[in-house]
């Protein structure tokens, strides 16, 4: 029996941050009750996957954290400040709303770049027309994303121009202009080409190296796997299983787990 001394020692507590605290957050539309009471954590650093079915509610669900759709009712908490709501969900305080959109940054499946400008001119607008950070700062800044994306020949390059993985690169630079405090993915390769996706998930493996806070809505089982340090799987607007990736996907509970992971392999 080993003695206390050679016992093996007590991992150390984990004293990160939340960074994004979701709790008994539902979502209807009309009749159509889409998120069933979805609670959620992440705390600073971590590269959170969801993952689940067309329909499961995985997209409503970063859109309500983002407030782009309105929650039905639930709490959320960024960066420890909670969102303040009236008795349907909808926020109590816009300006609350409008300064926490500046720690949230997210990147749709459908790019969203402003076709009539350039691409430097899309990255700059917000930081410099919301955060009013001086032109001159604005477009250093975004050069040296452009740079950190693979585009930096592309700055006066419109959208249209672009291949599609470019404009979700530019679209990532854009994200990260506002110095996001957490980065909100929603399937941010379904609408690429297939032989345009590995450039995209490149780009999103290097900011999970750096640590950044990322909540991944995708369908791409093997780089969730390799990239996420959890793991949520919804269906139907509940979460059926979550935990690290190599106990999802390596020893799933359920049974709806196991068949969509066997139609998705």
């Amino acid at each position: 029996m080993p003695t206390a001394a050679s016992a093996d020692p007590l991992p150390e507590p984990d004293t990160r941050a939340e960074a994004i605290h979701v709790e008994d957050l539902h979502k209807s539309f009309g009749s159509l009750e889409v998120l069933k009471g979805v609670s959620l954590k992440a705390k600073k650093g971590d590269v959170v996957a969801i993952i689940g079915g067309s329909g499961s509610g995985k997209s409503t669900m970063l859109r309500c954290i983002n407030f782009l759709e309105t929650p039905s009712s639930g709490r959320i908490v960024i960066d420890g400040e909670e969102v303040k709501v009236n008795a349907d969900g909808s926020p109590a305080d816009r300006r609350q709303i409008e300064r926490i959109r500046t720690r949230l940054a997210m990147v749709f499946q459908q790019f969203n770049l402003w076709t009539h400008r350039t691409l430097l001119e899309n990255i700059i607008e917000v930081p410099v027309y919301v955060l009013k950070v001086p032109r001159a700062e604005a477009i250093a800044q975004a050069k040296v994303l452009l740079d950190r994306v693979g585009l930096g020949d592309k700055i006066e390059t419109f959208p249209a121009f672009l291949s599609g993985g470019q404009q979700q690169r530019g679209a990532i630079a854009r994200a990260l202009a506002v110095d996001p405090n957490v980065m909100l993915f929603d399937e941010p390769t379904s609408a690429l080409d297939p032989e345009l996706v590995g450039e995209v998930l490149t780009v999103i493996r290097d900011l999970a190296a750096e640590g950044r806070t990322m909540l991944l809505v995708t369908h791409e089982m093997k780089f969730a796997r390799e990239v996420a340090n959890h793991v949520v799987y919804l269906f139907e607007g509940r979460i059926e299983e979550q935990g690290p990736p190599a106990e999802v996907f390596g020893n799933p509970q359920s049974q709806r787990l196991k068949q969509f992971l066997s139609s998705v392999s």
